[in-house]
């Protein structure tokens, strides 16, 4: 598979406009919990199978970024980063917006691509932000005028 990615725009009318790694890593650990809480109610070991990754990160990409890590014979890896961009209102006007941005590896399965779109929508539907799937669609979770 070659890489590809996805990306949650924090748009002016998003829950919050900014970011950090530190506040997705709890919306990770949050995004976990619950989904393991739909296994306690069914009564199966749906930990393991909901979201089988862990949080890993690099000295380099401390604050920009981290990566998702599964030990799962079916998922391999899914990258997360925040970063910024300058965007041109239709006024000419210009602001910085923050984004995440969602990347999977080229050593990424296709079980990896399910759990990531998973994920991007818990995300954009959380942060109330526009979301731009690996397939190129737009999915928008914000209030729209």
């Amino acid at each position: 598979m070659m890489a590809a990615n996805a990306y949650i725009k924090l748009v002016p009318s998003s829950a919050k406009e900014d970011i950090t790694t530190e506040e997705l890593k709890e919306l990770f650990l949050y995004f976990k919990d619950i989904t393991g809480k739909t296994g306690a109610q069914i009564d199966w070991q749906y930990n393991d199978a909901a979201f089988p990754y862990e949080i890993k990160e690099k000295p380099e990409g401390k604050g920009s970024w981290f990566y998702l890590l599964s030990n799962h014979d079916r998922y391999n890896a899914i990258l997360l980063g925040v970063d910024r961009e300058m965007i041109r209102e239709e006024d000419g006007t210009e602001r910085e917006q923050t984004y995440i941005q969602i990347t999977l590896p080229e050593n990424a399965t296709f079980g990896d691509k399910g759990k990531a779109n998973e994920f991007c929508r818990f995300l954009a539907k959380k942060l109330k932000g526009e979301l731009h799937l690996f397939n190129g669609r737009v999915m928008y979770f914000y209030p729209r005028k």
